[in-house]
């Protein structure tokens, strides 16, 4: 089992909770509610016809908690790199090493910054995984795309990055699957 640290409530960080969590790793969610989420209203998130943001928020708060993540509501104020990974401080002068870190920081990317990460006109660069340029730390949402930013788009992005950081743990491509219980 791998420890992984999110910075970021919002759809990028919940929908890499989830896969991360879902699939039996050590995850703790790091925010504090104040992603632009509660300023939107979905129409056009798939298989949600219509939802407030603030609820959108709330039920996905939930589903990833139900899969065992730990949710904190605090303010990350430091990331920095450690021999075995990273090490994230919050504002209540507590630490957390993890293994792996997704950054997820909205518009202003302080943390990501003061790692060293390479700011484009666009954000913070990354590959298509949502890697960057430091081995074991992702970046999604409006850090890494501030001029294309959508719900939905952060939400894959998280679920990209989560599947790639499954796919490095298991040492192979990995799939997350889900079927249906069989009828017997």
């Amino acid at each position: 089992m791998a420890s992984i640290a999110i910075v970021g409530d919002g759809p990028g960080g919940l929908s890499a909770a989830l896969f991360l969590a879902k699939n039996g790793q050590e995850v703790t969610v790091y925010g504090t509610d104040e992603t632009a989420m509660h300023h939107a209203h979905l129409h056009n998130y798939l298989g949600v016809p219509d939802l407030g943001g603030s609820e959108f928020q709330a039920i996905a708060k939930a589903q990833v908690a139900g899969f065992g993540a730990e949710i904190r509501a605090v303010r990350v104020t430091g990331v920095g790199t450690t021999e075995d990974g990273f090490e994230v401080t919050t504002e209540a002068g507590d630490t957390q090493m993890a293994q792996y870190l997704v950054l997820t920081e909205g518009k202003s990317p302080e943390l990501a910054l003061s790692l060293g990460l390479e700011e484009t006109e666009d954000g913070i660069a990354h590959d298509r995984e949502f890697h960057t340029s430091i081995d074991g730390v992702y970046v999604l949402g409006r850090a890494a795309r501030r001029k294309r930013s959508q719900a939905i788009i952060s939400a894959g992005a998280g679920a990209t990055a989560a599947v790639d950081i499954l796919s490095r743990i298991e040492g192979k491509h990995i799939q997350d699957w889900d079927t249906p219980p069989r009828d017997e």
